[in-house]
């Protein structure tokens, strides 16, 4: 995505912004998704290429930005302007709803994204295999979406006879509003790879903080400190099926906390990370950009790397 940039900036004189959503070549390299080193090098120079051709940079987390300032772009240039809540979405009259496997009863722990092998989905449906050798029971874990993981997450679930994990398919965004309302605690997955503590912005977890829901998250990082300093939720170590079948047991047999954990949830989302005001502060920063060259023409570019 950076390179219409690349040449906006050099052959038509444009100010250039490059939104930077993943550090990349970082996560496929250390997910093993790519491994020449041919190819590597050269998606490295289209990286130094993208970041020193912009006039500004806006990363999504703390890590993005450090990863940009790495490459030789000097701090001035970068901006913090994480994902934001969407406040209004969640903050409206909604018909809440469960999956028909999921009881009222239930423990209802949702995830809701892609299935991929980004996000790491093994590692629930470990917690969810510990959880039936202990024969606790209560807990449903319902997994939203769709990816291309999905159907050997099914079939290993088949496999190991596992009643406490349901499917379902994507939804809409209002109807996945009405799901998170009957929920009790979302969870932030994610691979255990390095990159990915501080190097992501994942949609979801704002959903859950718009949502006023409680995260469960199972990786180091930017986020695990966001949801241990606010109290909206828990982290669990990587890896750790046993501490994350506890903590699902923990919440079930304790649901009164998670009455305090979901307001503060919301309060993080109302007081920063509402998407009127991230969008203002991109905003801001765009127009900082552009009023600040002296090459400007009146128009700028943006890069987005999704």
């Amino acid at each position: 995505a950076g390179i219409p940039g690349i040449f906006a900036r050099w052959l038509r004189r444009k100010t250039f912004v490059f939104e930077v959503r993943d550090l990349w070549p970082e996560l496929p390299r250390e997910m093993g998704v790519i491994k020449n080193p041919f190819v590597l090098s050269l998606m490295y120079l289209l990286e130094w290429a993208s970041y020193r051709s912009a006039n500004r940079c806006i990363g999504l987390s703390p890590g993005i930005v450090e990863g940009i300032t790495r490459r030789g772009v000097a701090a001035d240039n970068v901006c913090l302007v994480p994902n934001g809540c969407d406040l209004d979405i969640f903050n409206v009259e909604l018909d809440a709803w469960r999956p028909e496997d999921v009881d009222s009863t239930d423990l209802m722990a949702v995830f809701t994204g892609t299935h991929g092998q980004a996000n790491g989905l093994d590692a629930v449906i470990d917690a969810a295999l510990e959880l039936e050798t202990r024969k606790e029971t209560g807990v449903k874990i319902v997994l939203i979406g769709q990816g291309q993981m999905k159907p050997k997450l099914q079939e290993r679930v088949k496999e190991l006879g596992l009643g406490n994990v349901v499917f379902h398919a994507p939804v809409d965004k209002q109807r996945l509003a009405g799901l998170m309302l009957s929920a009790d605690i979302g969870m932030q997955l994610l691979a255990n790879v390095k990159a990915f503590y501080f190097g992501t912005s994942p949609n979801k977890f704002f959903d859950y903080l718009a949502a006023g829901l409680p995260v469960l998250n199972n990786y180091p990082g930017w986020v695990a400190e966001l949801v241990t300093e606010n109290e909206c939720g828990f982290a669990v170590p990587p890896d750790d099926p046993e501490a994350f079948a506890s903590s699902l047991i923990n919440v079930r047999d304790n649901r009164e906390q998670l009455k305090q954990m979901g307001m503060n949830a919301r309060k993080l989302a109302v007081e920063r990370f509402a998407r009127e005001d991230l969008a203002d502060e991109w905003l801001r920063w765009v127009l900082y950009a552009e009023k600040s060259l002296q090459n400007n023409t009146g128009a700028y570019t943006l890069g987005n790397n999704v």
